[in-house]
């Protein structure tokens, strides 16, 4: 397994990816993939990376910033998305952590995640990492004419942003 930069060349295998998590209707409200422009625009460039097995995009994790305002700069919302045949074999675990360096090197103190409540294996995940729930969001969007609910996790960096 090799972490790799998420470059444009990348981009087709993490559409894949990011269209499967679109399918399960446990990953995201989206209902298509955004361009490549788009989502270039929409994460942080220096916080992508992309898991490949034996040339293959297996997985793929990101961070968005949550707001423009300079008081928010070091906080950011994580994107995991594991391939459906590779899941629940550590890359996701592999990806975040390798999120977690990398964003305290690059002075992000708060890393946020909002998760559907159902999706067990995410939630997991995170927590593994030393996310902690700390609330959810109420109907805050709909899916198929329903409306859903999102449990908000975040991680606070003992490293970058004390006193």
């Amino acid at each position: 397994m090799e972490i790799a930069e998420l470059l444009h060349t990348h981009w087709e295998g993490v559409k894949d990816i990011y269209l499967q998590g679109i399918a399960t209707k446990q990953a995201t409200f989206q209902t298509e993939a955004s361009t490549w422009e788009e989502w270039d625009k929409s994460h942080l460039a220096k916080l992508r990376y992309v898991t490949l097995i034996e040339g293959v995009i297996a997985g793929w994790a990101a961070l968005t910033p949550v707001s423009g305002r300079c008081v928010y700069a070091g906080v950011s919302e994580v994107s995991v998305y594991i391939h459906e045949d590779f899941r629940g074999k550590g890359i996701g675990a592999a990806l975040l952590q390798k999120l977690i360096i990398e964003s305290e090197e690059q002075n992000i103190w708060t890393l946020q995640s909002g998760i559907f409540p159902e999706n067990l294996a995410s939630i997991a995940l995170h927590e593994k990492h030393g996310f902690r729930k700390i609330g959810y969001r109420e109907k805050i969007g709909k899916m198929d004419g329903v409306w859903r609910d999102t449990v908000l996790m975040e991680r606070r960096s003992k490293i970058v942003g004390q006193y």
